[in-house]
């Protein structure tokens, strides 16, 4: 991989929600986090992350509903000079990517339908999705909640009681599963009130966290972050979300690491992706270097039909040969399920 110079980064405002600090009273004395120092130097532009790597400006422009944001630590994994780098494919606007194209919609796995209360999905029997912020450290571009009402819909800050209600009186409930946009972009001081506001729910079992912070932003696997997940009344798991081997490196070991020593179970999901991973030796090479990170292997989703993102769709037919090479070549607790999820029907549904 050619070493890539380092460039000056423009410092971009993240959202509203996620600069929240631990209190307003004392944010404007106190530092930001690392993390979301880190963050606030995103790429906004595609022509400057096109520049950072070398590649000359193309007549693209991210849509205005969903704007591109690429970390920069995620962005040095990306290699210089390369247009078709499997991280760069993931994260670029294309032109004409939210024209409308038969089978894709805003809204592919009905969660608007599965809304029961603000923020809170409930789709699956035992457990419930809490939509926490509608906020992400990086805009994959095949995002099944790009269209997403947040505004609306997040359960964050001050808007838990609704949501905690509705966990309280549905005894079936026994994982409570955090998701959004991504759930670690509230800062840790906001995650305790929620946690805490849910503890006295005596039929919770679980918490899971769905990110893909400790990915492309693997700062925010601080201190705090750590000693909230360890002291947590219930056990923890975090799914992770990592399509390409390139997308590990030591930041992103260390991340899982300190995950694990707080004692979080850490699964990886990943989405099946034309021209990115839709080669037996790249899934395999995920796979293996998910396990060496910390994760274990997980799901293997096949494409959420939303708009925009049919340029990354793979046949079933293909993703299910592409999965029985993974079985003859790796031990069995590598291989990831192959799924899809469909709207209205209570499981994902299994491919093979």
């Amino acid at each position: 991989m050619t070493p890539r110079p380092e460039r000056p980064g423009r410092l971009f405002l993240m959202d509203l929600e996620s600069m929240q600090s631990d209190s307003l009273a004392r944010s404007a004395v106190l530092p930001k986090p690392r993390w979301q120092q880190a963050l606030r130097q995103a790429f906004r532009d595609p022509a400057e992350l096109l520049a950072f790597l070398g590649l000359p400006p193309e007549p693209r422009a991210a849509p205005a509903l969903f704007p591109m944001r690429v970390p920069r630590r995620f962005a040095r994994r990306m290699e210089y000079g390369n247009r078709h780098d499997p991280l760069l494919l993931q994260v670029l606007p294309e032109s004409g990517e939210m024209e409308a194209q038969p089978g894709f919609c805003d809204d592919p796995v009905g969660d608007r339908d599965s809304r029961q209360t603000r923020g809170v999905l409930h789709k699956y029997h035992g457990r419930v999705l809490l939509v926490a912020t509608g906020a992400c450290a990086v805009h994959c571009r095949y995002c099944f909640r790009q269209a997403f009402p947040y505004q609306q819909e997040r359960a964050s800050a001050d808007r838990w009681q609704p949501a905690v209600d509705y966990v309280a009186a549905n005894g079936d409930i026994e994982e409570v599963i955090l998701s959004g946009g991504d759930p670690l972009m509230l800062p840790t001081v906001q995650l305790r009130r929620l946690s805490d506001s849910l503890a006295p729910v005596g039929h919770l079992r679980r918490l899971r966290i769905h990110s893909r912070l400790p990915v492309v932003l693997p700062e925010r696997i601080d201190d705090r972050l750590c000693r909230w997940l360890a002291e947590l009344p219930w056990p923890a798991v975090m799914v992770i979300h990592a399509n390409h081997p390139n997308e590990f490196d030591s930041s992103v070991d260390a991340a899982l690491s300190r995950l694990r020593r707080a004692g979080v179970q850490v699964l990886n999901q990943a989405v099946l992706l034309a021209g990115i991973n839709d080669q037996a030796a790249t899934l395999a090479g995920l796979m293996r270097r998910s396990f060496a990170a910390g994760a274990l292997p997980y799901y293997l989703h096949q494409l959420d039909r939303v708009t925009g993102a049919a340029r990354f769709e793979v046949e079933d037919r293909r993703a299910v040969a592409l999965v029985e090479t993974l079985r003859r070549e790796l031990s069995g607790y590598l291989v990831p399920r192959l799924v899809r999820e469909r709207a209205g029907v209570p499981y994902k549904t299994p491919i093979l």
